[in-house]
């Protein structure tokens, strides 16, 4: 194998194949989010559809590498050895957005619209398991294509796939990354469609269509913001990596003590575990709290960049010759799924929150999240506000739960399956 050092010099040990360090690892992850961004440039429908820049670049440079063994090279070897500590450094970002003091201030409509999408979140599972055993296949490739993909999105996706393949898929990541990207564009392709029929159908109207202007044209993740912090320096980035380590280390203790009591947890729980509790304290002011200065943004922002590069170093590296025989199973379920979705925002959501134009909209941002991402639900509210008018009940509720809400239960719900199929 062909073995290249640091910066690049090969080094011949006898064997087949190429290898490549760390550093060089990073170096084409870095080369593959820059691909995506060239893409999303060049096909301005990749925009509007949310598709992630990493994942975009990183299946374009999997595709070449797949290419390349078909033709009869030797598979290249990557150094992935930071995309652990990657995925981590995400979800801990995930923890800190999980405010208490969020939630509360959303008032009712974020604890109803929570529970909501809970009982929502754990019905794909049962959609896509049981269509999956009656199609003849492994019930877990069908929660694969259920709230893994996607409510979890792709972040959630190829966290999840290693246990998956632990428990006998074969081909979790590819089956993992192609549901989370169609989910990704049905959520896009559906949620303002939808809204916008609910509001034609039912006569309803919105604001002025001009205060929308003042809403975001781009999509967003999160509606936690950090007003009042001072613009990133030397010293304020230095504490919030410090910080990112403190957690990840304590967050390891946490997954050990939990694992030592036989409950088998995803490596990243014991993370994101503490950095909520560690945020609700530090809403909470008290004990020393006000005297530790982080960002909030810039703990979005960091854990953002982890998610690139987590995203773009586990796409590249696919098998996706593994997919081959799973398409129709996963054509199927993949439009089930979407037709459930679809069918709920219409006649649950829409009616339970009142039948009004901010519940029209509140369903197409529910379309893009629990299809797609939360940056998918916050396109859908932008494209239905600028075009019918402002909805502040939907870019309350839509966000706080999309971001925040889903996720820990729906790590504790794929965990509980992973458990029965142990």
């Amino acid at each position: 194998m062909k073995t290249f050092a640091v910066w690049g010099s090969a080094v011949d040990d006898g064997s087949p194949g190429m290898s490549f360090s760390l550093i060089e690892t990073l170096a084409i992850a870095a080369g593959g989010i820059l691909l995506g961004k060239g893409l999303v440039r060049l096909f301005p429908i990749l925009r509007e559809l949310c598709l992630p820049e990493p994942v975009l670049g990183g299946l374009l440079l999997c595709v070449l590498f797949t290419l390349r063994e078909m033709a009869g090279a030797q598979p290249l070897q990557f150094d992935l050895t930071l995309q652990t500590p990657l995925m981590i450094a995400f979800f801990l970002s995930i923890g800190w957005m999980a405010s208490w003091r969020n939630l509360k201030a959303g008032g009712p409509d974020v604890v109803k619209f929570f529970l909501l999408c809970a009982v929502i979140l754990v019905s794909q599972n049962v959609i896509g398991m049981g269509l999956a055993k009656a199609l003849g296949q492994d019930p877990l490739i069908g929660a694969l294509a259920g709230s893994v993909s996607m409510a979890g999105g792709p972040g959630t996706a190829l966290a999840f796939a290693p246990a998956f393949e632990k428990a006998g898929v074969e081909a979790a990541a590819p089956i993992a990354t192609a549901c989370a990207l169609a989910g990704i564009i049905m959520g896009g392709l559906l949620g303002s469609p939808l809204a916008a029929r609910l509001i034609s159908r039912h006569r309803l109207k919105g604001g002025d269509p001009a205060a929308a202007k003042a809403v975001k044209t781009e999509p967003i993740e999160t509606p936690i913001t950090a007003a009042g912090h001072p613009a990133m320096d030397a010293a304020s980035l230095m504490n919030h990596l410090k910080f990112f380590f403190l957690v990840m280390a304590l967050g390891a203790v946490v997954g050990q003590w939990i694992q030592a009591r036989g409950i088998t947890l995803p490596v990243y729980i014991g993370a994101m575990i503490v950095a909520a509790l560690l945020r609700n304290w530090h809403d909470l002011g008290k004990g020393g709290a006000q005297k530790v200065k982080l960002s909030h943004e810039w703990i979005e922002e960091l854990g953002s960049i982890a998610l690139s590069y987590f995203l773009v170093t586990a796409t590249m590296t696919l098998q996706l010759k593994q997919l081959a025989g799973l398409a129709s199973v996963l054509v199927i379920i993949l439009a089930v799924q979407a037709l459930w979705i679809w069918m709920l925002a219409s006649w649950v959501v829409f009616r339970f929150f009142g039948k009004n134009y901010d519940s029209a909209v509140i369903g197409g941002g529910f379309v893009g999240f629990m299809l797609g991402t939360t940056a998918n639900a916050m396109a859908n509210l932008n494209a239905i506000t600028r075009q019918h008018g402002p909805a502040p009940r939907a870019y309350l509720v839509v966000p706080l739960v999309g971001a925040c809400g889903t996720d820990f239960v729906n790590a504790a719900v794929i965990t509980a399956i992973l458990a029965m199929f142990r």
